[in-house]
């Protein structure tokens, strides 16, 4: 079992930055992948980031690339997501996830999930 906790959630404008934190207990991160979904209201939850555990994997959605970072610390068992020129259309809640299966980018290849933390992005 792995239980995973958000945190960096809030409300910035519209240009502004946020850094996701997710800290991990139970079992270290070492031997999974870790990424980051959203939700809207009303809509599906949908990839945005993940790290793999090996061969430098990472891959992002289309429309966050270039503007958020996902990275890992396995020591602090902890991953993160930094988050730049945050527009409107990223509001939502955001979950960490943990998975040993690929394609890396599929909701149902991660087992292990957070409770969300709020984004929030005025105009």
């Amino acid at each position: 079992q792995v239980q995973l906790v958000e945190s960096g959630g809030g409300l910035v404008q519209a240009g502004g930055s946020l850094r996701l934190s997710c800290a991990a207990s139970g079992r270290t991160f070492s031997a999974y992948t870790l990424g980051w979904f959203r939700q809207a209201p009303g809509k599906e939850r949908e990839f945005v980031a993940a790290r793999g555990w090996g061969a430098r994997e990472t891959s992002y959605e289309e429309r966050v690339n270039g503007r958020f970072t996902i990275s890992r610390d396995n020591a602090k068992n902890t991953v993160y997501l930094q988050m730049n020129s945050l527009k409107p259309e990223d509001t939502a809640v955001y979950y960490c996830a943990a998975g040993r299966g690929f394609p890396i980018t599929t909701l149902r290849n991660f087992e292990y999930w957070g409770q969300g933390t709020q984004v929030t992005v005025s105009s």
